[in-house]
């Protein structure tokens, strides 16, 4: 029998971060993945580190925190994780989305983000891309991008380097407690001892916490992408818009159309090789992977109502992601009261990427020294912040109480 301080569940971008910062601090740590590392939610996403997405307060401080560490990894990690900070906008088509967006800046700004609001010329001046008849947009030269594989490999490796024990195609098949505290974890080939389990399992954190008695409200959020063929540059930066911001915290104000109920909203962005990433979708449809032609003709036709020169350009495939979703918004980290050892670390949906490295920082830090060095309120991220009713309600009113397969 095998034995392990941390067993870390999950192979994605934030377990393989929580795995790198524990190995680094020479903590004898796990990594136990079902299938292959970023072969999930993490390989099937866009490469946007957008701080201006994130709603102003915990969710910005926090993503505020994390991109400060992205330039020392992208020194540290053995693999280039084509981190850049390029800036990003996010543009405005119509006045009542200014004034929208108006409030939004302001909030944001009081936290501590680089934000400003540009009219239309100003807009098209950085980005000549775009519709002739937006009313204007944001600017933040803090946004940048990252490539999410070769982030996600990036620490994998790193952890790897450090002296973490991969486990990969290797499914957790229960978790033993005595007298409260986590003992062991139950794979497909063996049993671990342990003193801590991580469950970074994404939208799969529900199954992880129902092999210890605890109801976990996270469900998927399919986002769907569009690949296009590569072209010479055309965008520069990340942009989002105004109605990518609303669909992301205040679904119910777009309406009941046809793109209210997919959640449309434009996010663009170019790799380095050229290809455009066009996007995308928030849809609750519960564990089903696949793209649809409903919603990618959605998706192009607003691309192109913002970017017309889109409509030039050829498709060559698309695909679609799960995001965990919480009721709030946030992220659930830290151990979960009453059971010693069990350690969230799930439920960043769009943002695990962007949060990443705090991620694994903070987790790192509650494990190693009971507590982390950040000023976070870990009370608001906690798992007991959500009661009973209200994680019922919560899957009640999205229909959510499938089987995650």
């Amino acid at each position: 029998m095998k034995s392990t301080d941390v067993v870390v569940i999950g192979g994605g971008v934030i377990g393989c971060s929580v795995a790198y910062h524990l190995a680094k601090r020479g903590i004898d740590v796990t990594i136990v993945e079902r299938d292959d590392i970023a072969s999930g939610t993490s390989g099937a996403c866009d490469k946007a580190v957008l701080l201006q997405s994130k709603n102003p307060g915990l969710h910005l401080e926090m993503a505020l925190e994390s991109v400060k560490l992205f330039p020392q990894l992208q020194r540290d990690l053995d693999t280039d994780i084509e981190f850049k900070n390029n800036g990003g906008m996010i543009v405005i088509k119509t006045q009542e989305q200014w004034q929208v967006m108006q409030g939004f800046v302001e909030r944001q700004k009081k936290v501590g983000l680089w934000v400003e609001l540009l009219g239309r010329e100003q807009a098209l001046q950085r980005q000549p891309a775009f519709a002739q008849d937006i009313v204007g947009s944001t600017y933040s030269p803090m946004d940048g991008e990252v490539n999410p594989i070769n982030l996600t490999l990036g620490f994998f490796r790193g952890a790897k380097k450090y002296g973490a024990k991969p486990l990969l195609s290797t499914e957790v098949r229960g978790i033993k407690v005595e007298k409260g505290r986590v003992s062991s974890v139950l794979t497909t080939g063996e049993e671990i001892l342990t003193r801590f389990v991580v469950n970074a399992c994404g939208v799969y954190a529900p199954v992880i916490g129902r092999m210890v008695g605890i109801d976990i409200p996270i469900i998927p959020r399919r986002g769907q992408i569009i690949v296009t063929e590569p072209v010479p540059p055309l965008i520069h930066g990340d942009v989002n818009c105004a109605r990518y911001i609303t669909a992301k915290f205040k679904p119910e104000l777009l309406g009941n159309d046809e793109n209210a109920r997919l959640g449309i909203g434009l996010s663009l962005g170019q790799t380095e090789n050229g290809n455009l990433l066009i996007g995308g979708t928030r849809e609750f449809v519960g564990y089903d992977r696949r793209t649809t032609h409903r919603a990618l003709r959605a998706i192009l036709k607003h691309a192109v109502s913002l970017v017309p020169a889109l409509k030039d350009i050829s498709i060559i495939r698309s695909f679609a992601g799960l995001r965990p979703y919480t009721p709030d918004g946030l992220p659930i980290l830290g151990e979960v009261e009453n059971l010693k050892g069990f350690i969230m670390a799930a439920g960043h949906e769009g943002d695990g990427i962007a949060l990443s490295a705090v991620t694994g920082k903070i987790i790192s830090e509650i494990i190693a020294d009971g507590r982390t060095s950040l000023n976070i309120d870990m009370g608001k991220l906690s798992l007991s912040r959500f009661k009973e009713e209200d994680i019922h309600g919560f899957r009640e009113s999205h229909n959510c109480y499938g089987n995650a397969v």
